[in-house]
């Protein structure tokens, strides 16, 4: 690694990346704790960019096991560095599954190529308002009774649930949902006497709503785009013969075991 190069870092509680740039030499701090006693100054210019804003090629690279691995396949630094002078878009997707290279010499997260797969497919099929959809097949899975708004003013409610009322937020996949969007949620919850609510953001949460879960515990839940994954592959066989036909899954089984 060299001062100026850009680093990635995959995160490991949610799908996001953070980007950052090396700024300083290599360090060791006797003081601090192992493996923190090694380190370089890096300047994270760029975090919680979600995942699915990326090409499957450069989230498979980046799917690697390898604590330390430099991406070299598909011009991915430069195409990564056009994005973020794009605010993290792609304008054309030029980049296809064809172009997946599985000889790299990495040892690849299969479960994490999955899922990113997976929500790239979700993704493309259900575009806006069929988020909805897609969630309502869900709730209906677990054998809730529901009601979903038609298009247009909803007055905050996209899905109604029942045996408990579950009020729903608008899923809104571009971009994390913020604080005052849970707050609408919770208002409009007291309106219509629901007890429970669900957030859905494809993209995830801002930190300003992540720091309110323990306070709304009891009557709040937030589903990213890996719990919506989730919550759809223990539900699968209850789904819709439609929702089915769309998001085409079979079971594989693996032997989990490291050799």
């Amino acid at each position: 690694m060299e001062i100026g190069d850009w680093v990635v870092l995959p995160s490991k509680f949610n799908r996001k990346l953070h980007f950052g740039k090396i700024t300083g030499e290599y360090t060791y701090d006797e003081e601090q704790e192992n493996p923190y006693n090694h380190f370089r100054d890096v300047n994270w210019f760029a975090t919680d960019i979600p995942r699915d804003r990326f090409d499957q090629d450069i989230l498979y690279s980046l799917g690697a096991f390898l604590t330390v691995c430099k991406i070299n396949k598909n011009d991915a630094e430069n195409r990564i560095k056009k994005m973020h002078e794009n605010n993290w878009s792609i304008p054309n997707r030029t980049v296809t599954e064809e172009f997946i290279d599985t000889e790299e010499d990495i040892i690849v997260n299969i479960e994490e190529n999955i899922q990113d797969r997976l929500s790239e497919h979700i993704i493309r099929k259900f575009k806006g308002h069929r988020m909805e959809e897609l969630i309502e097949e869900i709730l209906k899975a677990e054998g809730f009774t529901t009601y979903r708004s038609p298009e247009g003013a909803d007055h905050g409610i996209d899905i109604l649930a029942s045996a408990t009322t579950l009020g729903f937020g608008s899923p809104k996949p571009d971009v994390p949902v913020d604080r005052p969007t849970m707050d609408q949620l919770i208002g409009t919850m007291s309106n219509v006497d629901a007890d429970y609510g669900v957030l859905v953001s494809w993209n995830g949460f801002k930190s300003s709503v992540m720091n309110e879960v323990p306070k709304q515990f009891f009557k709040l839940r937030l589903w990213d785009s890996a719990k919506v994954i989730e919550e759809l592959r223990e539900n699968y066989e209850l789904l819709s013969d439609d929702i089915k036909s769309e998001i085409p899954l079979k079971r594989v089984w693996l032997l989990n075991k490291d050799e």
